[in-house]
């Protein structure tokens, strides 16, 4: 299985992760940690990029406003991951936008001083590097999913990215915590849509549902969408 979610997981909280002591005393002094509420944006779609964020705690949806003006989600964010570096490596706007789902704390690091770091930790460097080059190919992935699959197959899939990511530090599973607008935008439907094939996979036994959370019951009827192996 570590090589599927590897494919749909940007990867980005072993920026900092993979650096060793020296030089994470180097970004921890010029690291600003900020409260943000649930519903506030880290950074908004055509806004000017003022830095980088890593998250303390907490959720973080990553967006994009389609054509039509309708939302598109094609990430959730979650502890550790490091955020907004595209814009502001490439010197442009915002092509997306970032949202707290809950209340949330994130080490913010300024423009100035992330191209510093960038300039005195070539670990650092080569990481972001690689780390763009990688996220790439998640975001064709996940457009390759949206496309392709139906929907309980997309729904499948999501479910079992997400209780990956959402997962305990000791790797047990929370189970799923997303409103059913936010889920049924992440796989491309609508709530009605989702509501019908929640019901189906609950009626399945695959999953059950606590108030909002889903968990996941049985992963051998999911896997069987994705024709994967428990031991892959």
């Amino acid at each position: 299985m570590k090589n599927f979610f590897n494919q749909f997981d940007f990867q980005s909280d072993r920026l900092f992760g993979e650096l060793n002591y020296a030089e994470k005393r180097f970004v921890n002094k010029v690291i600003e940690t900020l409260p943000i509420k649930k519903g506030s944006m880290l950074f908004y779609e055509d806004g000017i990029p003022t830095g980088v964020f890593q998250l303390k705690s907490g959720r973080a949806k990553k967006s994009k406003r389609g054509f039509s003006g309708e939302e598109q989600i094609f990430y959730i964010y979650t502890k550790d991951d490091v955020l907004g570096y595209h814009a502001l490596l490439g010197e442009e706007r915002y092509q997306d936008s970032c949202e707290a789902l809950e209340d949330m704390e994130v080490n913010f690091i300024s423009k100035s001083n992330f191209l510093k770091l960038l300039e005195d930790i070539p670990r650092l460097r080569r990481g972001v590097v690689k780390n763009i080059a990688h996220e790439f190919g998640v975001l064709a992935n996940t457009i390759a999913v949206l496309a392709q699959k139906d929907q309980n197959t997309r729904l499948a899939i999501f479910l079992l990215l997400l209780e990956n990511r959402f997962k305990q530090d000791d790797g047990e599973p929370t189970g799923i915590d997303l409103t059913r607008e936010d889920l049924a935008n992440l796989i491309g439907t609508s709530p009605e849509s989702l509501g019908r094939s929640l019901k189906q996979f609950k009626d399945q036994g695959i999953i059950r549902i606590e108030k909002r959370i889903i968990h996941i019951q049985n992963r051998e009827m999911l896997l069987q969408f994705l024709n994967l192996d428990l031991t892959i």
